[in-house]
């Protein structure tokens, strides 16, 4: 397993009721979920990841980060942005993509479960 994995598991394990569900119809790429809804869509080696954010973040980290595009599939107008994430990354970019999961997670994830992230993460 892929270092960015081993990362991304490792995040994903963090969060109530996550869970790895590999899609054998997209090539057996994995996706996080908590109660079957995704969260992060993921390459094999978590290279590529997609998650979702609010609009105006959305908007705001395709606009100045060079490593991310809106989703495809017209997931993008809804917040969700695919960020390329290459071996050997940085530690403040691997704590950055954390806070994106974590906040793509707090947005599908049900209220009760969103809150317990969002109050670890000194939200309201």
């Amino acid at each position: 397993m892929s270092d960015n994995m081993v990362r991304l598991e490792r995040i994903a394990a963090e969060l109530p009721e996550a869970q790895r569900v590999d899609i054998e119809e997209w090539g057996d790429h994995p996706t996080f979920r908590v109660r079957g809804k995704n969260f992060v869509f993921a390459d094999a080696e978590a290279t590529s990841l997609t998650v979702k954010l609010g609009k105006p973040e959305a908007e705001a980290v395709v606009a100045t980060d060079p490593d991310a595009t809106p989703a495809a599939y017209g997931l993008g107008r809804h917040g969700w942005v695919s960020l390329s994430v290459p071996p050997g990354v940085s530690e403040p970019r691997w704590e950055q993509l954390r806070e994106w999961i974590r906040t793509s997670y707090t947005l599908v994830a049900p209220k009760k479960l969103a809150r317990i992230v969002a109050d670890e993460d000194g939200g309201n």
